[in-house]
């Protein structure tokens, strides 16, 4: 079968190649790929930036947004040959340490955990793989082409999960306005739960056309786009920080409502300064409440509800996302940003 591998820290190794079938081991259920999401995490490693391959090997299968359809399933499972799933991308280390032991393994302690097609397992980009049903979702067949947005979504879940806990530290928690910045696929999920919640929408991104104005504003939300000051009496209940850029996530800290949540799901670029008065921040958040959190990955509970989630939406505007959808034959071409690009997959080509 055919596979999209690459030699970790190693730029421009990227090859699609012919690889064994996966190994009985690796998982009860042999599933059928039927698509692939690309995000910024699978370039950063054909870069060669990050990445490890699975211990004694030299090549990476790459991939961690997946779909596919069950094609072999045990009696006693839980699946059925046919099902549509997605595969939960972390592992818990083998330890465990006690946040892995008690299924969050998203929230790791000692960093020993594996992660598909990123630290230490061969990831989804193949024709067929393997799961352990414990790390496997089933996803509505209705969402179609959609429900490779599993993964991303479940990233959004764990996010809101984590900001009504905080939340509701208070007995009158009652946020009114949410601001998303960001508008690319995770931040369009991201507005799609703060829409299902019935929140006054926001979305601030640099880009002006496209189609990510309209994306927002069919959910009922506001589109802000250019600089930071389009933003400056907005004051926000929650903000949901998307882009990682230095800039952005500072400026969010200081322009929020009280007793403000602020959710960093982007990554920023080390390396880069801004200049910061530190403890005028610091006076904001502890004179105002506010709180500040970093949140990535996700456990399977957030898989969950991100699959009730995307169930909920309207599929078309799901199908809006993907932007490019690039046949195996032309992989490379995923790899590629082009302008106007929201979430580009490849489609393995399997009948769906």
């Amino acid at each position: 079968m055919q596979a999209i591998t690459v030699a970790p820290r190693v730029p421009a190794s990227i090859r699609l190649e012919d690889v064994p079938e996966p190994a009985a081991s690796d998982g009860a259920l042999l599933v059928e790929a039927l698509a692939l999401g690309v995000c910024g995490t699978d370039i950063e490693i054909l870069e060669g930036h990050h990445g490890a391959a699975p211990e004694g090997c030299e090549r990476l299968v790459l991939g961690h947004e997946s779909l596919g359809r069950v094609l072999e399933a045990p009696p006693g499972s839980g699946f059925a040959p046919g099902e549509r799933v997605v595969g939960v991308v972390r592992r818990p280390d083998p330890a465990p340490c006690a946040a892995c032991g008690g299924g969050e393994w998203d929230m790791c302690l000692n960093g020993q955990y594996t992660e598909r097609g990123i630290k230490g397992r061969d990831g989804y980009g193949a024709q067929r793989f393997r799961l352990e049903p414990d790390f496997a979702v089933k996803v509505d067949a209705a969402l179609g082409i959609a429900g490779v947005l599993l993964e991303p979504a479940s990233v959004l879940a764990k996010a809101w999960d984590h900001i009504e806990r905080i939340g509701h530290r208070t007995r009158t928690w009652s946020p009114q306005c949410v601001l998303v910045t960001g508008a690319g696929p995770v931040g369009l999920l991201a507005a799609l739960m703060t829409a299902q919640r019935g929140y006054a929408l926001h979305v601030f991104d640099r880009v002006a056309e496209g189609p990510k104005p309209n994306l927002v504003r069919d959910l009922g939300g506001t589109y802000h786009a250019g600089e930071l000051a389009v933003l400056a009496d907005l004051a926000p209940d929650v903000v949901i920080e998307c882009t990682g850029a230095a800039p952005i996530v500072i400026g969010m800290m200081q322009q929020t409502a009280r007793n403000a949540i602020v959710c960093l799901t982007g990554l920023s670029s080390i390396g880069r300064t801004v200049q910061l008065d530190a403890g005028a921040l610091n006076r904001t958040l502890v004179l105002e409440n506010d709180v500040v959190f970093g949140s990535v990955n996700a456990n399977r509970g957030h898989y969950e509800l991100a699959a009730e989630a995307l169930a909920r939406a309207d599929r078309a505007w799901l199908e809006r996302l993907i932007t490019r959808r690039v046949p195996l034959a032309r992989w490379r071409e995923a790899f590629e940003r082009r302008p106007g690009d929201v979430k580009t997959i490849i489609d393995f080509g399997a009948a769906f």
